[in-house]
């Protein structure tokens, strides 16, 4: 049987995130992985890895919240918003940790944000990065985030650590960034660690060359309702990709069949339920 399921992994300093899946790749000895989310180089912690039919379920765990640690510095900015950019500007840094702290707390909420220029998001077929090492001014639109949660963990001026609970797709140097312009002295983000997705945490985590045994693919939608079908004859036409009857449940839902295996996702449309994602058989 072809190996499946989902890998939790403790990203180390230094790697991207296709780097490793390639590590990953080469320890299992097959090439169907992938990963959900992205983490920058310089950021350490939790990804989530999918192997086999698995890769296909990934994109369900986008809209799960991601928990991070890290440690920004008042008083500096630089070309990418973290350590590894050009210093541009300094000011003295004159701050007291309640200011700290309310400048963080008024970036809880929804709001838009724009991706960094020095970011992988692609604006007419040309990553912004790319354009920004040759010199060149490139904006992708802002995109709508959430955050839950940032909070200040320690404050040694010009240094803090926080720990923030946001949305996918949130980037947590723009907010560190956000936060020194509040404070009118500028800021950048020096360390960063992914410490949760939804309900994985990186404590269950393990190096890429020694990922273990995956956790079962129903681990990747285990965060969404779930409906069994009583009838083999019903679970054999969604195998297919047939249409059900809907079940009234916002949003998508695993959908099992009578053995307790996964077939798909489906979702409701009116007086129809239609799959998103339908697995097929185990090879």
């Amino acid at each position: 049987m072809a190996i499946e399921g989902i890998l939790l992994v403790d990203k180390p300093a230094g790697m991207t995130s296709h780097d490793v899946v390639d590590v990953v790749r080469r320890a299992l000895g097959t090439r169907k992985v992938g990963h959900a989310g992205t983490l920058d180089p310089m950021a350490t912690g939790l990804l989530v890895l999918g192997v086999g039919r698995a890769t296909r379920l990934l994109r369900f765990l986008g809209d799960l919240a991601k928990t991070y640690e890290g440690t920004g510095v008042l008083g500096a900015r630089t070309t990418t918003l973290d350590a590894e950019g050009e210093v541009t500007a300094t000011a003295p840094v004159e701050v007291s940790r309640e200011e700290l702290e309310r400048a963080c707390a008024a970036l809880e909420g929804e709001s838009l944000q724009r991706p960094p220029a020095y970011s992988a998001v692609k604006v007419g077929g040309r990553k912004l990065y790319e354009a920004a090492r040759r010199g060149e001014r490139l904006e992708a639109e802002p995109r709508r985030i959430r955050v839950d949660r940032f909070e200040v963990l320690a404050f040694d001026p010009p240094r803090f650590d926080f720990r923030v609970v946001c949305s996918g797709g949130t980037y947590v140097r723009v907010l560190v960034a956000d936060v020194g312009e509040a404070l009118g002295c500028g800021a950048h983000l020096a360390a960063l660690r992914r410490t949760a997705i939804g309900p994985f945490s990186v404590a269950e985590a393990r190096p890429p060359e020694d990922p273990g045994e995956p956790l079962p693919l129903e681990r990747a939608v285990a965060h969404l309702p779930r409906i069994e079908l009583e009838e083999p004859a019903e679970a054999r036409a969604a195998a297919n990709g047939s249409i059900l009857a809907p079940v009234g449940i916002p949003g998508p839902y695993a959908v099992f069949g009578p053995d307790g295996r996964l077939i798909g996702i489906w979702r409701d449309e009116g007086a129809k339920a239609r799959p998103e994602m339908v697995l097929a058989p185990e090879g």
